[in-house]
């Protein structure tokens, strides 16, 4: 057994396909397929079924793999140390946060990992929290930043900031000259919302059930309330399409200010959600993590609290 044919049974059970899993892994698909049998007749188990058009992956497989996959990251480590000594803050952190987060912290976190950190530059990707979850458990990326509930086998949060949601509504609504918004009010007007896929989306809908309108002929009011990105939903918001819920962040980058848009807190105890950092627990650069934390909380986020955990 070597560490070549550990990436290999990775890389096809991640692309589902011997092809592809070659050209990511750059040697012919012949090497890669004699390597994954010879590995499977050493182990005596199927590692993945072969089918016409995808690969899937078997049950037993599916443990290998896994483990397999914490041994390339243990030795990945060894790399690490030999190259940087054990300096931590020296090399690439891939860092993968959500779309509702990404835009607002990233621009005010990287000048101060910058400083902080100057050896440890940022590789960054956005998307939805399912896929960073993925990316993450099979070594993709090293840190992401989600929020709350985040339960997956393996892997490790680190609480960083509670941040408050806030209406966000045009300049000319008949709310414009109220101090606050009460959440029984969100159920009567169009409020527009992320598409499925986006947990802030679920958050909104958690806290106004009433958020979600249809009419008898299908979905199609409803589908014409979502947006792709907050700021997408900040515009048609600015334009009069309907009012929005924002997390305090986005509200604070002032795109669009009074008379267009107006943001408006929520009366009593406002609903929110709380940011946390997520690792694999076999991720050994638990100082970039640190690092990272601190940093976050140095970025002066606007609207946020700090836990007594972060």
């Amino acid at each position: 057994m070597t560490l070549s044919e550990l990436r290999y049974i990775v890389a096809v059970a991640r692309e589902r396909h011997f092809g592809r899993a070659a050209e990511a892994c750059f040697v012919s698909q012949p090497t890669l397929s004699v390597a994954v049998k010879k590995l499977e007749d050493e182990l005596g188990v199927s590692l993945f079924e072969r089918g016409t058009g995808e690969v899937t992956v078997t049950t037993v497989g599916q443990q290998i793999v896994e483990q397999a996959q914490r041994v390339l990251e243990e030795a990945d480590g060894i790399k690490h140390l030999a190259r940087h000594g054990k300096n931590p803050l020296a090399g690439i952190l891939r860092l993968g946060a959500i779309y509702t987060i990404g835009p607002y912290l990233l621009p005010r976190l990287i000048p101060r990992i910058s400083e902080q950190a100057p050896e440890m530059p940022l590789m960054i990707e956005e998307n939805f929290t399912s896929v960073l979850s993925e990316r993450l458990k099979r070594g993709d990326l090293d840190v992401i930043v989600i929020s709350l509930p985040f339960n997956e086998p393996g892997v490790l949060t680190r609480p960083i900031y509670d941040e408050s949601f806030i209406v966000l509504l045009p300049g000319s609504h008949p709310w414009s000259g109220q101090a606050s918004v009460d959440v029984d009010q969100l159920g009567n007007e169009d409020v527009l919302l992320l598409g499925p896929g986006h947990c802030f989306r679920d958050q909104v809908l958690e806290v106004c059930p009433n958020c979600i309108r249809s009419t008898a002929g299908g979905n199609s009011l409803q589908r014409g309330l979502e947006g792709g990105s907050l700021e997408t939903i900040r515009c048609m918001v600015a334009s009069g399409v309907g009012i929005t819920v924002l997390p305090c962040s986005a509200v604070a980058e002032d795109r669009f200010v009074e008379p267009l848009v107006r943001g408006l807190p929520f009366a009593g105890k406002a609903p929110h959600r709380r940011v946390a950092l997520a690792w694999r627990k076999s991720f050994s650069r638990l100082e970039a993590v640190d690092v990272l934390a601190r940093a976050i909380r140095g970025a002066d986020l606007p609207g946020v609290s700090y836990p007594d955990s972060a």
